[in-house]
């Protein structure tokens, strides 16, 4: 079937989404094994927000969040047992049971990935000599009257999903999305933006920028009074940590000032040095008055 050139561009973005999901960067490199592992075998099901979270979150913060990862994704929570959480890991089994004939284990296959994300197909079609004499070793799984095929075009037991229709691919997306329990988006405790103003030679300056808007203050004497403590961790490009800084920054504003302020953001820079080089800066951002805390992660050049 030929795509139409609308058709076709659908099928590009949808095919590079998928080619997203399971593509290694920098920072992931960077993790520690346990970590790296638990961001590949959740590669299916993980949002793209939860995902930059864990990769900004410090190491001592990340079993917090992969509790809370599957907390949220239980369907009966009270009962203490995670039947969505059992059945992710054995239907990653079953793909390695299933699909051994490549190099690469099953649960990382085309096959796998549909398995995973569909359940096993209502129906199974093997042709491990082609449909045709002179056609390839390929598979046609039915879910209900939907087909889904595989094609072997190297013989080696790679199986790689063949896009018959964009419809597939829009509808693989879908299930990605559709099969876990429905998560609420989440919501930041502090909202606050990063960015390098400068740099010089062995020195950067990074402003931190909070919307006024977004701040939790207490008020005294008509006077509204916040303690922001930044937690900086200075790391090597592999996640060595060069060194750790935790400063606080008090803040006193007027409700007057407030009200005059309120599509303003307070800024807070930070002068940073370090021998020239690429360096990953975490922060860590916490009002003090209610505990609330948030986590960047950016690449920073000396």
């Amino acid at each position: 079937m030929k795509a139409s050139g609308r058709h076709l561009g659908v099928l590009v973005l949808a095919m590079a989404a998928l080619a997203a999901a399971c593509a290694t960067s920098q920072a992931v490199k960077s993790l520690d094994d346990e970590s790296r592992d638990f961001l590949s075998k959740v590669r299916y099901i993980i949002t793209k927000q939860e995902r930059e979270r864990f990769l900004a979150i410090p190491a001592g913060d990340r079993k917090a969040f992969v509790d809370e990862f599957w907390e949220k994704r239980a369907p009966r929570p009270e009962t203490g047992a995670n039947e969505f959480k059992d059945q992710y890991f054995a239907r990653i089994a079953e793909a390695n049971h299933l699909f051994t004939e490549a190099a690469e284990p099953g649960w990382l296959q085309d096959r796998g990935r549909v398995y995973i994300l569909l359940g096993p197909p209502t129906n199974r079609i093997t042709y491990p000599r082609g449909i045709t004499f002179y056609g390839v070793p390929t598979e046609i799984w039915y879910y209900g009257f939907f087909p889904i095929v595989f094609t072997d075009e190297w013989w080696n037991g790679n199986y790689k999903l063949d896009p018959v229709s964009v419809e597939q691919l829009s509808i693989l997306n879908r299930a990605q999305m559709e099969w876990q329990p429905q998560i609420a988006a989440e919501k930041e405790q502090i909202d606050f933006s990063v960015k390098v103003k400068e740099t010089k030679p062995g020195r950067a300056l990074v402003e931190v920028a909070i919307p006024f808007r977004a701040i939790r203050f207490d008020v005294k004497d008509k006077t509204l009074r916040a303690t922001f403590i930044l937690t900086l961790d200075l790391m090597e490009t592999d996640g060595k940590e060069i060194r750790q800084s935790r400063t606080e920054y008090p803040l006193e504003i007027t409700e007057d000032k407030l009200r005059e302020s309120q599509d303003k953001n307070h800024v807070i820079e930070v002068p940073v040095e370090a021998r020239e080089g690429d360096y990953w800066l975490r922060l860590t951002l916490e009002n003090a008055n209610d505990g609330s805390k948030a986590y960047r992660r950016i690449k920073l050049s000396i």
